[in-house]
């Protein structure tokens, strides 16, 4: 099939890469210039496990190709994905310019039939939305011409994106045409051969269904570390708790552990926009609302441990920080626990040293050249003199560590773990001031 796709990102890039690599003639297009000159070379903008190398066999076996030409993009393809990004708005909506930008540039070069596919997660009712905006610059070329519009939300998890796209639990279509159906079933039907995991429903249905898959998952994280706010209060090792209910099957241990909240381009914003969906209604979402702020409030819980330890004055001091990104796998930052420790590290007259196998060169350009931020080549030279470390991203390189060497490495014996990666019983063995996440502090004093 030839097959479009508006965007390069996350979404678009892997949706590209993955429909090339099964033989589809894919044309991915945007409108950065360097970005494409790039990708045309196997420069790829994002982290991402494997990308690299399928792009580069796409590439080679021109099933994948890049433009900037938007003309050219429309002509290719009867799919034509839609995967730029939504950011969130002023009031937490989620913003549809660019979403709608392209669908405005498909009436504008459409010759034929097309279908405009949905793939960048969108509120309830943006199929709507998409298919007015294709119709009116057709009205206005004076051209009649066919368009469909169908939602095929992406449910790929950063630093999983590919297993997820080609082995993922389902594939959500939501469309009333029966063309649709079948055109997607032919675009899907190299990652469906097992068993049919296809799903087709309503338009605003398969909409609703990114966003609550994910709102689903970003409760879980917020409950157990509501969890772990009552446990540490009651002397409680939430670990335990953790196994104990994770043994149930009807909870599964997926999505169950606590720690210093969760990060992100996609929980943080989908819970806001659904809320403010809700709100759009007339509906209050009490318990969306509680998702988010248990987050933003657990966010702080690293800084809240750190400052307890210095008894309040971190003015001078040097803390190292293990982990930048929001988790592991990627380089992304964006509303990572870790910038809300480091700002409020800065803030109270203190400086950072961090180390994270991927996020280097997102934090360089996040904060720029500062004094009170030095940037390690690794997590050795992270801890080296400074006066505590702090956990934030559960990286296989942190999850083991020499409690004696670790002492003779810093000032002070303090360990903030944000992510529960050790034992408390070690780090009291060891002389350390152990901070976990609602493991009681007590245990390892």
């Amino acid at each position: 099939m030839k097959i479009t796709v508006f965007g390069t990102g996350y979404v678009g890039l892997v949706t590209g890469a993955c429909l090339a690599d099964v033989g589809h003639d894919v044309l991915c297009v945007d409108v950065d210039e360097s970005k494409i000159l790039k990708l045309r070379e196997g420069i790829i903008p994002i982290h991402e496990p494997g990308i690299d190398e399928v792009v580069a066999r796409c590439i080679g076996e021109g099933t994948l190709k890049f433009t900037t030409s938007a003309q050219e993009a429309v002509a290719h393809g009867t799919l034509q994905f839609i995967a730029v990004g939504t950011p969130p708005d002023e009031d937490g909506s989620a913003d549809l310019k660019y979403v709608l930008a392209v669908a405005k540039t498909i009436g504008q070069y459409m010759t034929g039939y097309k279908v405009v596919v949905d793939k960048s997660t969108v509120p309830v009712g943006t199929a709507e939305k998409v298919k007015a905006a294709v119709q009116a610059q057709l009205v206005e070329r004076g051209a009649n011409l066919p368009v469909d519009v169908c939602s095929n939300p992406e449910f790929l998890k950063e630093g999983n994106a590919l297993e997820d796209f080609t082995k993922g639990a389902r594939i959500v279509i939501g469309t009333d045409s029966e063309q649709v159906v079948e055109l997607m079933r032919e675009c899907y039907a190299p990652y469906n051969r097992n068993h049919d995991k296809m799903m087709f429903m309503d338009i605003r249905a398969a909409e609703l269904t990114k966003y609550a898959a994910n709102a689903m998952l970003a409760t879980k994280i917020s409950f157990m570390n509501e969890m772990s706010q009552l446990a540490e209060r009651l002397g409680v090792d939430i670990e335990q708790v953790r196994e104990g209910i994770g043994s149930d099957p009807r909870i599964g241990y997926h999505f169950i552990y606590p720690g210093c909240g969760y990060g992100g381009s996609c929980f943080p914003k989908d819970v806001k926009a659904l809320t403010r969906t809700a709100q759009s209604i007339g509906y209050a979402a009490e318990l969306l609302e509680a998702v988010d702020s248990v987050n933003e409030r657990q966010k702080s819980i690293l800084f809240d441990k750190l400052i307890k330890a210095f008894d309040g004055n971190l003015k001078g001091k040097t803390i190292a920080v293990w982990g930048l990104a929001f988790k592991p796998n990627t380089d992304d930052m964006r509303e990572a626990p870790s910038r809300v420790l480091m700002e409020a590290v800065w803030a109270a007259g203190g400086r950072i040293q961090a180390f994270d196998p991927e996020a280097m060169q997102e934090c360089a350009r996040i904060y720029g050249a500062r004094a009170d931020l030095v940037l390690c080549e690794n997590r050795k030279d992270a801890v080296a003199g400074a006066d505590a470390l702090v956990i934030c991203t559960e990286w296989k390189t942190f999850r083991s560590v020499d409690f004696d060497w670790l002492k003779t490495q810093l000032k002070f014996p303090v360990v903030v773990d944000g992510r529960n990666l050790y034992r408390p019983e070690d780090a009291k063995a060891a002389g350390f001031l152990y901070y976990a996440v609602g493991r009681g502090d007590s245990l390892a004093r």
